[in-house]
């Protein structure tokens, strides 16, 4: 039973990772396409084109594999299929079960490894992309650096230092303080100001509160608004907006925590953080769904048919998936019904499949 299940998970290993490559080779080049009209923007060139291109392509591997997991059964086993070696399998008294036990193996195996791609590689790639990319799409030279801490969001720019505590959806600041240092690390002054906005090209501060650190003295003085001369700019604020898409399960569960201290909403956020954490169902699922096709009507047909059919089943899948996320956040259902409603439905339809052809 070893060498058979070798054999089932080579063919079927070699149909997914050829169906990834393709995928992925597909999404990196219409995304090098699209960066490519910001070329001449400041400092952004072919070079910071590529670098950017590259680092995403650890996200595409994550976001593409359960696609490719069905794609490629489809096509491994079809293979099988039409060279009559699933049928003198089953003739030998090889069970389906045990045939799909072969290929849930080698799924598993790949799973974990993409999981490990997606936790740990995709999001630090991700954000380094995205902070090249908007530094050198910025108007000034200079080191930008942002993180999140139990304390707000942090910043430089150049010798000063920012706390954000809110970002809204528009780009503005809530709760913003500003640490003015000169250029021999001496505080100059902290300004706290309520809110802070960007208008025609500038930050406006408001309803502010500032100290002037002298060296006898500290002088308080309170305005309704401020303009702030900052580097920072709405492309930059881009790296402090978070994007659910590119955070790891666990820097999810932080930033969902960050936010309801600070009493912001979290129902897109926790909708993400469920949604990865269905992540191996969905592409055990998918990897169920090529059986039934393949050991049923399917086992005579073409190539072309079987990509047809599993890029049918996908775009299905992702649709529903796509809707009940946006229900969910209308309608204010918990985010795990939202996420594990569509896998379970359809991992549902795949095993009443499979016993019909048992």
């Amino acid at each position: 039973m070893k060498t058979l299940d070798r054999y089932i998970g080579k063919t079927v290993l070699s149909g997914i990772l050829v169906v990834l490559l393709i995928l992925v080779g597909l999404f990196t080049f219409f995304e090098f396409i699209d960066e490519i009209d910001d070329i001449g923007k400041q400092r952004y060139g072919l070079w910071q084109v590529i670098q950017y291109v590259g680092l995403e392509i650890p996200r595409y591997i994550y976001e593409l594999f359960p696609s490719a997991a069905l794609l490629g059964s489809l096509l491994g086993l079809g293979m099988l299929a039409n060279n009559s070696e699933l049928t003198v399998m089953r003739a030998t008294g090889i069970s389906t079960v045990r045939i799909i036990i072969s290929i849930l193996k080698v799924g598993l195996i790949l799973i974990v490894f993409i999981m490990l791609i997606g936790e740990f590689v995709a999001p630090t790639t991700g954000q380094h992309a995205n902070q090249m990319r908007a530094t050198a799409q910025s108007e000034h030279e200079q080191q930008f650096m942002v993180f999140l801490t139990n304390y707000g969001f942090w910043s430089r720019d150049k010798l000063d230092f920012i706390n954000i505590r809110t970002i809204y959806p528009d780009g503005g600041f809530g709760g913003i303080t500003l640490y003015e240092f000169d250029t021999e690390q001496n505080l100059k002054s902290i300004t706290r100001a309520k809110n802070a906005f960007y208008e025609n090209g500038q930050w406006l501060l408001k309803e502010v509160e500032k100290h002037i650190i002298e060296a006898t003295q500290v002088t308080r003085q309170y305005l309704d608004t401020v303009v702030w001369k900052a580097i920072l700019s709405p492309e930059l604020v881009k790296i402090v907006v978070i994007n659910p898409r590119k955070l790891s399960s666990f820097g999810l569960y932080k930033y969902i925590q960050y936010l309801r201290q600070n009493g912001q909403r979290t129902a897109k956020y926790e909708l993400a953080f469920w949604t990865r954490l269905s992540y191996p169902l969905v592409c055990i699922t998918m990897i169920f769904l090529a059986t039934p096709f393949v050991f049923g009507s399917l086992r005579t047909v073409s190539v072309g048919q079987r990509v047809l059919v599993g890029a049918l089943i996908g775009v299905v899948f992702h649709m529903l998936n796509q809707t009940m996320g946006n229900i969910g956040l209308i309608y204010n259902i918990y985010p795990a019904i939202s996420a594990l409603f569509p896998p379970v439905l359809f991992l549902t339809i795949a095993i009443i499949l499979i016993r019909k052809i048992i």
